[in-house]
């Protein structure tokens, strides 16, 4: 299962698989980055905290291609991808959650999933209406790897039901799911566990562990749920109003006086 789920890296071994360096971000005068910088690591879990406004979004949208930083560089892979519109983007291997579900909610988990698998179909519009040759081995191929993902995500009871008629915390899963389908060599993940009760939380952590130490992907996790950050995340940056105010472990970032004025107001 795990062998067609993971990716094969380009970069060598020790290369930071994203750097992002000196990002500024402005909107009509109102700086939502201000001069960010941070790297992201391969199979490394980073986390990026701060209270509501202050910039987590922005910096998402500016990896995905959403925005176009006013000064900066971000590199991915070892490809600058400042300017690069979104599938570009997504087309190297940047897959992103997001906060709200953005699934179809009349297609079953398993449509869902092969949406994801959309980058990789290089078979035109007639091979698949006549369903023969090459149209034909590749589907199988994308429906194996789905079907990989819907037991790595342990989606099974589910597989053929509306994604609209399952509980919450199950299509939080699916739109992971759908994120792995792209086979990504990064994964975005907008606060994962936003809305869920304790035990989907646990379960999406678990999920999470397993993907960055089974199927080795490096993550970029924005999420409110500290308790959830501190136990997953290798690293963290903290952001206060766009600015970068602290970048270290969880024990480091968490004692940090900067970080703990920004959340609670004290000197």
């Amino acid at each position: 299962m795990t062998a067609q789920l993971a990716t094969e890296p380009t970069t060598t071994p020790t290369a930071p698989i994203l750097t992002f360096t000196g990002v500024t971000l402005s909107f009509a005068g109102v700086t939502a980055v201000d001069d960010v910088s941070f790297e992201v690591g391969q199979r490394e879990l980073f986390a990026i905290i701060g209270p509501n406004g202050a910039g987590k979004t922005s910096i998402f949208n500016v990896l995905s291609g959403v925005y176009r930083p006013d000064r900066g560089s971000v590199t991915f892979n070892g490809t600058d991808i400042i300017g690069a519109k979104p599938h570009r983007i997504a087309g190297m291997g940047m897959a992103r959650t997001f906060q709200n579900i953005e699934l179809f909610s009349n297609l079953t988990v398993l449509d869902n999933l092969m949406l994801g698998r959309h980058n990789h179909i290089s078979y035109g519009a007639l091979s698949a209406f006549a369903w023969l040759g090459r149209a034909r081995k590749a589907e199988l191929a994308h429906r194996a790897a789905v079907e990989d993902i819907v037991d790595f995500l342990e989606l099974e009871q589910w597989r053929m039901l509306p994604v609209g008629l399952l509980p919450y915390g199950v299509q939080k899963r699916v739109e992971l799911g759908r994120a792995l389908a792209m086979r990504p060599k990064l994964l975005l993940l907008d606060e994962p566990v936003a809305g869920m009760n304790q035990e989907e939380t646990e379960d999406m952590a678990r999920f999470i562990l397993d993907i960055r130490d089974e199927l080795d992907i490096p993550m970029i996790m924005v999420e409110h749920d500290m308790g959830l950050v501190m136990d997953l995340a290798d690293r963290i940056m903290a952001v206060d109003f766009g600015k970068q105010i602290a970048t270290g472990t969880p024990a480091e970032v968490q004692n940090h006086p900067d970080v703990i004025h920004a959340y609670l107001g004290e000197d």
